[in-house]
């Protein structure tokens, strides 16, 4: 059975202290994301204090990433800021959307996970991020040119 996609992308939500992807996310519309307080569970969560408590933009600025501190012991959640961290978050929101065009979802219709739960690996999901389905540059060609 095929999930539908959140009906709108909002960018300027961006992504979450913790890698999460605000600006795809479809919990609720009223939310203006993460970084501007919007997340109704930031009075608990870790990555939220300890960035602020940082001054830091998200845990892909932290020096001790990798760290499994709040969501960061999900896998989805390290794969995003390792990304981030690597490419940029620019770059991240820039796969994420292209891959919500080409139909990896980010959540399923009425659920907060997608595609990128389906795993635990973050290789996987960095290689989903990075390249769709096909998970390899060459999509599945075999030629890496």
């Amino acid at each position: 059975m095929e999930q539908n996609a959140p009906k709108s992308q909002e960018p300027e939500k961006g992504i979450a202290y913790c890698g999460l992807a605000c600006c795809l996310c479809s919990h609720s519309e009223a939310c203006p994301g993460c970084q501007a307080g919007g997340c109704e569970n930031h009075s608990w969560c870790e990555n939220y204090r300890c960035c602020r408590e940082q001054g830091l933009n998200g845990c892909w600025e932290c020096d001790y990433f990798p760290c499994h501190c709040g969501m960061l012991s999900k896998a989805r959640a390290r794969a995003f800021v390792r990304f981030a961290r690597e490419q940029g978050v620019d770059e991240l929101i820039r796969c994420l959307r292209r891959n919500m065009e080409n139909h990896i979802l980010y959540h399923y219709e009425g659920q907060l996970t997608g595609d990128y739960d389906q795993t635990e690996s973050e290789e996987e999901i960095l290689a989903m991020i990075r390249w769709g389905r096909s998970q390899s540059p060459d999509g599945g060609r075999g030629d890496q040119t």
